[in-house]
């Protein structure tokens, strides 16, 4: 529907069905509008496959209809592959298109603050580079099919302790360079359809009311031309809201929020409490219409593009397992895989019968089909099965003594471990880094009677690993989703190649963990501070061990990285700067290597990570083959978030490039330098004497507050008063009213100041 049409189909609402329009119908469903012709759209849980009610009102957990649970974020990231995530986005828009759907919830892309979020599996990476370009990925695949998508949690939704009322303690720096620019890459590469808020407060302000998040950053910072709706009860006060720029309140709260903003726009103030000394509780009708004119773009939008088609979902388990392959992560192999075909191995651990593949609460899955471990790697080899552990009491360590027996005189040992569905799950956050006590004894028992042990890891986020030393291999698997375990026999027994790589850091332990001290904080507040040292740019800089590092992940092959090229030696901090780097696969195997671009300033003049990721880019070589890959940085690669300006700023200096196939592995380094225009700091009475001589407007206010006083540039600054340069340079502005007799007035300062500060 054009512009135009839409104001003349505003000028006939009243302003109840106004206020209606910005409200759930029910639990997934917008309100229409049936004497205007105005649809409803209806919505779904979606991140990693569809959970559409058969209720359209029951906004609760199963009664769902069945779809294809694809691998989880937590492994999709693995991938470092925006077109596979495309292709994953793809196959869920499809199945959207099947089920009459027009907007699916997702994908997460909160950044993991702490390994013990119980969401994280929902949630991409520690690292924004890499979550919001996953992100970009999922919505570009779904909106391909004409699906919207909602992008959540927006913003800094990384813990489910008190999700609903916690209050973020966060710099403006690092919401800036870590938990806003998440969100900032897919805004403005993918262009979602909306945003979804959290739950949580930032700094005081929920953000399903804060202006300065939803219409400054969001809207007119970004560009962002979507509507914004709430995480389901996430809207405390529903005028600000509206104000703040919150287009749509979900699920429907049964027309009481309805009057609240009908009360509003008449003028009549409501008992909900303002947040913002700006909202003053009332609305105008320009601001009702300003989100009514985004929801009926949206919805008429959504209903141009309805297109129910069928689809083939046994092709999408295939697709599944596809994607799975691409992204399981081998962490350790000490020469046992791939194995053999027809090797005699036990499969120990109940999850090889009774998978986890995905997390519970809102993204649960219903799946009418589940590949199980067992079954697929009987495919490959002589099998003999042992439960080893039971997953509805995970203390009870007395299958372990069948499990050894089994063991013994095997060529290779597989055991599926993990965490259990009660370890980990959305409204809940972890105690503890730890899988159960009767999975860390089955692996202790077992790897004392055969050296041939892996141990493939069923979890949504970093588990402790007591014994990594202790077995020959480990392949985390993540939450793989319904066709997972098909992809993990492929790869332990060298159909598939290894090619994923951590999106997170695996710490040693949980005391080491950027976050460990301000956790969760009490009930109301949270204190985020490690700043923008999250993930490893925490371990990097505290120079702490870790136990696999964020980037790692072996192949069956081996890459050689040489002949990295700088396309300049010295460049202006607006240019384009290329970087090339040559890779070949030297192994016996075809495979895939993810190469990875991280940037370091070599200057101390702010406090910055040791290096940070700006670009990567996964390539497939075949054995003896060559490629060059080449990056390109702008500007943002070298720059941070200056809290003093309010803006992103590049220092002039030297940075090193580094390439490699891991944060910790390295492969090559050179260095550029880089010739920034100089930020000027804002010149306050509260500014030393030296910071107003420095400023590039500066020197003139300078010798005018001196000629105030009766002295020259010249007397002040002679030979014969350096004792004084060091007094009067390091005294702030503010003391020149009193310290010279008050010959200079607070009005006077402030005007020469405004003068200075004038662009």
């Amino acid at each position: 529907m054009k512009k135009k049409d839409i104001k003349k189909l505003l000028a006939q609402m009243t302003i109840e069905e106004k206020a209606g329009l910005l409200s759930g119908l029910d639990g997934w469903h917008t309100k229409p509008v049936d004497r205007l012709g105005i649809p409803s759209i209806m919505m779904a849980d979606g991140p990693h496959g569809l959970r559409k009610q058969r209720l359209g009102n029951d906004v609760g957990l199963g009664n769902s209809y069945e779809a294809t649970c694809f691998p989880t974020a937590s492994l999709l990231a693995c991938s470092w592959d925006k077109e596979l995530a495309a292709k994953q986005g793809q196959a869920i828009g499809e199945e959207a298109s099947d089920q009459d759907l027009q907007i699916v919830l997702g994908p997460g892309n909160n950044i993991k603050r702490s390994p013990l979020c119980g969401r994280n599996f929902e949630y991409f990476s520690e690292d924004p580079c890499l979550s919001g370009n996953i992100a970009a990925g999922i919505i570009n695949g779904i909106q391909s099919e004409g699906i919207g998508t909602a992008l959540k949690h927006f913003a800094a939704n990384s813990q489910e302790a008190n999700r609903l009322v916690i209050d973020e303690r966060i710099s403006e720096r690092a919401l800036r360079e870590i938990y806003l620019r998440s969100f900032e890459i897919p805004v403005k590469e993918a262009k979602p359809t909306s945003l979804m808020c959290a739950y949580n407060k930032i700094n005081g302000d929920y953000c399903s009311q804060s202006k300065w998040l939803l219409t400054d950053i969001l809207r007119e910072e970004w560009g962002f031309k979507g509507i914004v709706m709430s995480d389901w009860g996430a809207v405390d006060n529903r005028p600000q809201g509206v104000y703040a720029g919150l287009d749509l309140e979900m699920p429907s709260s049964f027309g009481i929020n309805d009057k609240e903003i009908v009360k509003a726009y008449k003028g009549k103030k409501t008992a909900m409490k303002s947040h913002d000394k700006h909202f003053d509780n009332t609305l105008s009708e320009k601001e009702i219409d300003a989100c009514c004119e985004r929801m009926l773009k949206l919805i008429f939008s959504q209903n141009e593009k309805r297109n129910v088609r069928k689809c083939d979902y046994k092709s999408h388990h295939e697709i599944a397992a596809e994607i799975a392959k691409e992204c399981m992560v081998l962490l350790k192999n000490e020469k046992l895989l791939p194995l053999k075909e027809g090797t005699k191995v036990a499969v120990i651990g109940e999850m090889a019968k009774k998978p986890r593949f995905q997390g519970s609460g809102s993204s649960q899955v219903t799946v009418s089909t589940v590949s199980k471990p067992l079954d697929e790697i009987k495919k490959y080899a002589e099998v003999e099965y042992a439960q080893g552990y039971s997953l509805d009491d995970d203390k009870d360590t007395s299958k372990i003594a069948k499990a050894v027996k089994a063991a013994k005189d095997k060529d290779a040992v597989i055991i599926i471990a993990g965490l259990p569905d009660n370890y980990e799950s959305e409204g809940f956050d972890r105690s503890h880094m730890n899988i159960p006590e009767s999975h860390l004894r089955l692996i202790e028992k077992v790897s004392k009677v055969n050296k041939n042990v892996v141990v493939v890891l069923c979890n949504g986020s970093p588990v402790a690993m007591p014994f990594v030393n202790d077995v020959s291999a480990i392949l985390e698997a993540y939450l793989s989703g319904q066709a997972g375990a098909k992809a993990m026999a492929e790869i332990l027994f060298g159909k598939a190649n290894p090619c994923g790589k951590l999106a997170e850091t695996f710490p040693m332990k949980i005391e080491d963990t950027p976050s460990y001290l301000d956790r969760w904080g009490n009930e109301k507040t949270v204190n985020y501070g490690e700043g923008i040292f999250v993930g490893y740019r925490w371990y990097e800089k505290r120079k702490l061990p870790v136990l696999f590092p964020f980037g790692h992940g072996l192949s069956y092959t081996t890459f050689k990285y040489s002949d990295l090229e700088i396309s300049t030696d010295e460049a202006s901090e607006n240019d384009i700067i290329t970087v090339k780097i040559k890779v070949k696969n030297t192994g016996k195997y075809d495979g895939k290597e993810i190469v990875q671009l991280y940037v370091e300033d070599l200057s101390d003049n702010v406090m910055r990570p040791v290096k940070e990721l700006k670009a990567f880019e996964k390539i497939m070589l075949l054995t003896g083959e060559e490629k060059t890959v080449e990056f390109t940085l702008d500007r943002r690669a070298f720059a941070y978030w200056d809290d003093i300006h309010h803006d992103w700023c590049v220092n002039s200096g030297t940075f090193r490039i580094h390439v490699g196939a891991s944060s910790a592995d390295i492969r090559l380094t050179d260095e550029i330098k880089i010739n920034a225009e100089p930020k000027q700091k804002k010149i306050t009475i509260y500014s030393t004497f030296r910071d107003l001589r420095m400023h590039k407007n500066g020197e003139a206010a300078a010798e005018e507050i001196l000629r105030i006083f009766g002295k020259s540039k010249e007397e002040v600054y002679s030979d014969d008063e350096k004792d004084n340069i060091t007094s009067l340079d390091w005294c702030i502005l503010r003391n020149f009213i009193t310290m010279f007799g008050m010959k200079l007035s607070i009005s006077k300062l402030q005007k020469i100041l405004d003068k200075v500060n004038e662009e």
